[in-house]
């Protein structure tokens, strides 16, 4: 199978040759007219005859591509690795953004990269040419700008080991973030089983003006949807204000809908996209998507009576839409930036920044940059200076290239900026601030960013630190304030002269007016001499490891089990499988698993009623209190089973099957929560265990510290049955509630044979 650095056009017109035949039978089979994501998904459809019936039917997907950063790759590789395939079935490729550390510059970090991560890369490297994967090297980009440069294309659908794999619904592919199990489903030739979603449609009108940014309306989104509003379903925009919005833009707003829970995000193609792929040297990809253009959005009857055709629908007006930040510990969090002063004095929070950064794989677009470097270039010729730490992450390499070129890196240097990595960088925790002498670790301290996500810990592993979220200008405005209590709008600066100055509107260009430039050339394709190939996994690496398969269910019910978290609030895969400095274990799960629920908070207490330190809990084998991965380890090399409780949105935030592969590897059974995160749900069944939710959600609070569980009713697993769930007290009378479960027939088969990935081997020897 050919690998390229980007799509071939007989693939692109593989996929359009089916889209009208499958359109109308899928519009025949509903008996109605078809959103966008219906359109593809349906054109996708391994079995054209399944159920469809949203919230409700598993289906079977062959998605186009698979994508995978680094961090996730790792475990993905080795388990394609133990499936005993000699290459992957589909166009599939690796991209190193995640483990460059952020520490001096973007030169410096990546050559320290390079050698800290050397066996890491060397194994992703020849792995990826051992089984005919594209490779692209340190440096090239983050992942999802580089998949929009390079992949993805109208009417596509695709998989990516990330949960922002969405950023491509901004070229109009449906992109989805799955677990490395997921991807490894399809990357052995196997159909990507998921439950067809639901609809939300979000209607664009007016057009944005002034200080909004496309970052301003998944903000908004945000605010109303919360951060578990999308779950289960496919949240397309639409609308006149839809097309007034550039391709990249759009990718942003994709982007975070992670943040939401939504499965993805998409817009309809038009002209913005097909001046997109031009720009990026692919004229005839725009010319086939313009040859079926009609067939790469919602039919005209779902744009002119949305509320028949979608589950839930929201309006925004653009043209009233003004500047947003959120936060912080939670990206739904919202306010106008004009309103987070007086805020930040009431709560007590630090008013003063200690660090602004722009860039990351939702805002490093081109476009994002000119906005940004615009205030920047006007504010030097102002005498104005930022009165903080001032950090860009380019997007990638291709990004970098041109925005130097073009002059706008100088703008940023003019004012002090530091220039990172074309890399994740501060996004994902890889950020050392040991080097800043006004930040100190403990201190509360607040950071603005054009990131995703702000949970606590996320960027540079300290607690105290006060994350928001906002557009690329809104950051430059405010780094030029150096504080949160600045309108952008309305406020004045005070320059080196002593004068009151006011910043002037952000100017965006769309693309460059001379093209873009590839830079240094970043992709490796595999090499055609597979079968010599030896992959790299030194057996006394600390930082890779081979796996070992999970046992297969026993045909018993679970008894007796001992609760070893039950987590207070937040419980997202930051707090059950911290990144950071552990990212450098991504490929060793033994050594990851010293991680495991490090950032959960918990619910019980002590026996005097003071409450446990973060990450801690009782060991009911031996009394003591100690941190969740000793106990975790303790129950395993004593064969003890175990539960893990969480509240609600259990698993929220991102892809890292780590989160769901540690307890499982710890004998972590049975995962119970008032509600999970769609991705954290399917991997912790991908990996053998039993995600319940409590029929009743009070039932939660009922549970305590010393209770045994027990789950009966195993052999009776059945897609339309709760099981029973047995709590045991100490002393008194056990009392019982039912667990609901979303396994499919297909997934109780996983659950039997231990794994997904059992399930695959098992098949692949078979056939």
């Amino acid at each position: 199978m050919a690998v390229y650095a980007e799509t071939p056009i007989d693939l692109i017109e593989s996929v359009y040759s089916t889209l009208a035949e499958r359109i109308a039978a899928g519009r025949a089979k509903l008996g109605r007219a078809l959103t966008l994501a219906e359109k593809i998904l349906i054109n996708h459809l391994d079995n054209p005859d399944q159920d469809l019936e949203r919230g409700g039917s598993y289906v079977d997907l062959r998605p186009d591509r698979v994508a995978m950063q680094d961090a996730t790759a790792q475990m993905a590789w080795l388990q394609f690795m133990s499936a005993g395939l000699a290459q992957v079935a589909v166009p599939t490729t690796t991209h190193c953004d995640h483990l460059i550390q952020a520490r001096t510059d973007g030169k410096t970090d990546l050559l320290a990269a390079n050698t800290d991560n050397e066996e890491v890369y060397d194994f992703l490297e020849s792995v990826c040419a051992k089984y005919g994967a594209g490779f692209w090297k340190p440096g090239s980009g983050i992942i999802h700008q580089v998949v929009l440069e390079q992949y993805a294309f109208p009417g596509a659908m695709m998989i990516g080991t990330d949960s922002h794999t969405p950023n491509a619904g901004g070229l109009a592919t449906l992109a989805v973030g799955v677990g490395g199990a997921d991807a490894v489903d399809v990357m052995t030739g196997f159909a990507w089983n998921v439950k067809w979603p639901k609809a939300i449609g979000i209607k664009l009108t007016g057009e944005l003006n002034g200080w909004a940014a496309p970052k301003d309306v998944i903000l908004k989104v945000a605010e109303i949807l919360t951060v578990k509003g999308g779950t289960g379903a496919i949240v397309e925009y639409f609308g006149p204000g839809a097309n007034s919005i550039s391709c990249t833009g759009k990718a942003t707003i994709c982007n975070m809908g992670a943040e939401i829970g939504a499965t993805t995000s998409l817009f309809g193609y038009d002209d913005a996209m097909g001046r997109y792929l031009k720009s990026t040297g692919r004229e005839a990809i725009a010319d086939a998507a313009n040859e079926v253009a009609h067939h790469l959005r919602a039919d005209d009857e779902v744009l002119a009576n949305p509320e028949a055709y979608y589950d839930q629908v929201i309006e925004i007006d653009l043209s009233t839409l003004t500047p947003h930040i959120n936060g912080p510990h939670t990206p739904d969090l919202a306010r106008e930036v004009k309103d987070l002063g007086t805020e930040a004095i009431r709560e007590g929070w630090p008013t003063a920044i200690s660090a602004a950064l722009i860039g990351s794989c939702t805002n490093s677009s081109y476009e994002d940059i000119t906005r940004a470097a615009s205030i920047a270039r006007e504010a030097a010729a102002k005498g104005l200076t930022v009165k903080t730490h001032l950090l860009i992450t380019p997007g990638s390499e291709q990004v970098r290239a041109t925005i130097e070129r073009d002059g706008l890196l100088a703008d940023f240097e003019a004012l002090g900026a530091t220039v990172l990595a074309n890399a994740c960088g501060p996004c994902i925790g890889q950020w050392d601030r040991s080097q800043e002498t006004a930040h100190v670790a403990g201190r509360p301290n607040v950071i603005v960013t054009s990131y995703n996500r702000n949970f606590p810990k996320r960027n540079d592993g300290d607690p105290a630190t006060l994350a928001f979220v906002t557009s690329p200008e809104t950051v430059m405005a405010l780094a030029l304030s150096g504080t949160v209590d600045f309108d952008p709008i309305n406020d004045t600066l005070t320059n080196d002269a002593g004068e009151e100055v006011r910043l002037s509107v952000p100017v965006g260009v769309e693309l460059p007016p001379q093209g873009f430039i590839p830079g240094e050339s970043g992709f490796i394709a595999p090499g055609d001499d597979a079968a010599s190939i030896e992959v790299k996994i030194s057996p006394t690496s600390e930082r890779l490891q081979l796996l070992e398969p999970f046992a297969p269910w026993d045909g018993n019910d679970y008894t007796d089990l001992p609760i070893l978290v039950k987590a207070a609030g937040k419980f997202t895969t930051d707090h059950i499988s911290m990144a950071g400095p552990w990212l450098k274990y991504r490929g060793h799960l033994e050594n990851i698993s010293g991680n495991l629920y490090l950032g959960a908070v918990n619910a019980f207490k002590h026996a005097d009623g003071t409450d446990y330190e973060v990450g801690f809990g009782k060991n009911q084998l031996t009394g003591e209190i100690e941190r969740f991965p000793a106990t975790a380890k303790s129950y395993h090399e004593a064969g003890q089973a175990w539960v893990v409780i969480g509240d609600e949105n259990m698993g929220e935030g991102s892809s890292r099957e780590h989160a769901a592969m540690e307890p499982r590897f710890r004998n972590g059974l049975v995962a119970v929560a008032r509600s999970f995160a769609r991705i954290h749900e399917t991997n912790l069944k991908k990996q053998g265990m039993v995600p319940l939710t409590f029929a009743d959600p009070a039932d939660y609070d009922r549970i305590d510290e010393d209770d045994r569980i027990a789950i009966t009713g195993l052999a009776e697993l059945d897609p339309d049955s709760p099981v029973m769930v047995t709590v045991t007290p100490p002393s008194g009378e056990p009392w019982t509630f039912e667990g609901n479960h979303t396994f499919s027939p297909a997934q109780i088969e996983w659950f039997k044979a231990g794994s997904a990935l059992n399930v695959i081997k098992r098949q692949t020897l078979a056939g």
